[in-house]
């Protein structure tokens, strides 16, 4: 089995491979799988009555596939369009560890900088050692979720994260795994007293305005701007209800402010493939997909058990070998919402899921397609190969 590391270094030292066997066979195979997916994924949809969904399918030679799905809400909703915003949660942290892994690589940010460097509130506490990558892998050495317990509260984020000063650590930096919020959250901190600029106008002029991706953006007050946004849904006895948008987790902006529509989703898939690398360069690519944080309960992951080999965390990315391929992820949840994101870059494909309803359906929906996905490629390899020997 090919190592994580080794996977990380073809998937970018080799360009996307081309076949060479009948492109347009090719091109409507890839349609006809497309299709038959975004069939399946409606009817499964429908059968779980989830109210709306935002699907995002990015293929570096065979174009997009984006779509709006349903209704934003069970009751007096409008159509879900591509265009229509959903709140992204934990998906949120792919843009924070990509633009830290863009200034670092323009060297505005040394990832080996310890936290208390920038922000010397930290310099006597248990993890001051910590570094800049170790914010963004989960490697601090906290207890996991430290103080998401006051994100749900009325507590503001600049009265949360001061309270970290106080909590114990539970390891050394970079030695165990524990998923974090708050903590994660300093990155926005670092990139503002480090740039001068806030972490919002890194986004906004930096990723969301080059990449075209106009209905993205974060905070409540952006979501809820027009009616054309997915509203949230928990489960009752027998159906889906409308709930209340709640502002919480939207305090912690890096881990999970950001709200962005399929049409969004497709070109951020874009810039994860490298196909705008002036947004996000080659270096910065390789920067975030290093394997800092291993994390083994991921394998024991139900749905994955039988493909995902190797488990780390990147910069706000998961790093995966998923049957053999390298495969970035991440997944988001929150009230109301569930979301995936997943990009194969040695295959030039990339995937995004986002529902308006707290469905565990998103897990299955998303294997298949990167199961199916990946059995495509290697069938076109295959193929090409054939082609190429006759």
């Amino acid at each position: 089995m090919k190592s994580l590391h080794h996977l990380i270094i073809i998937a970018f030292a080799l360009t996307t491979w081309v076949v060479q066997a009948n492109p347009d066979s090719e091109q409507l195979r890839w349609e006809q799988f497309v299709n038959a997916y975004s069939k399946q994924l409606k009817q499964k949809l429908k059968e779980k009555s989830i109210p709306g969904a935002a699907l995002s399918i990015v293929h570096q030679q065979h174009g997009d596939h984006i779509a709006g799905i349903g209704q934003t809400k069970v009751k007096k909703g409008r159509n879900v369009t591509a265009n229509t915003r959903f709140r992204l949660a934990s998906v949120s942290k792919t843009f924070a560890g990509s633009l830290t892994a863009k200034l670092a690589a323009q060297g505005v940010l040394n990832l080996e900088d310890t936290v208390a460097e920038h922000l010397p509130i930290f310099s006597e506490s248990a993890y001051g050692k910590a570094k800049l990558y170790h914010l963004l892998s989960h490697s601090s050495g906290l207890v996991p979720n430290a103080y998401d317990n006051l994100i749900e509260s009325r507590m503001a984020y600049d009265k949360i994260y001061p309270r970290l000063v106080d909590v114990k650590h539970i390891c050394r930096p970079g030695i165990c795994y524990g998923y974090q919020n708050v903590m994660f959250s300093l990155i926005g901190n670092v990139i503002a007293q480090t740039t001068q600029l806030s972490y919002e106008s890194w986004l906004e002029h930096f990723f969301f305005a080059p990449l075209g991706m106009k209905d993205a953006g974060l905070g409540h007050a952006h979501m809820t701007r027009d009616d054309n946004f997915a509203a949230p849904h928990v489960r009752g006895t027998k159906r889906w209800h409308t709930a209340r948008l709640k502002p919480h987790y939207y305090k912690v902006a890096p881990a999970a402010g950001v709200n962005a529509s399929a049409a969004d989703m497709g070109q951020w898939l874009k810039a994860q493939l490298g196909i705008y690398p002036s947004v996000l360069s080659l270096d910065a690519l390789t920067i975030q997909s290093r394997p800092y944080t291993h994390t083994k309960r991921e394998l024991r992951r139900r749905v994955w058990r039988n493909y995902v080999e190797q488990a780390h965390y990147g910069l706000g990315w998961r790093i995966y070998s998923f049957s053999g391929e390298l495969m970035y992820y991440h997944s988001g949840w929150v009230q109301g919402y569930r979301t995936d994101v997943a990009v194969l870059p040695e295959l030039g494909i990339g995937f995004s899921l986002l529902l308006n309803a707290e469905s565990g359906v998103i897990n299955g929906l998303s294997t298949e397609f990167i199961r199916q996905a990946i059995e495509f490629s290697r069938t076109a390899r295959e193929q090409a190969d054939a082609q190429a020997a006759s």
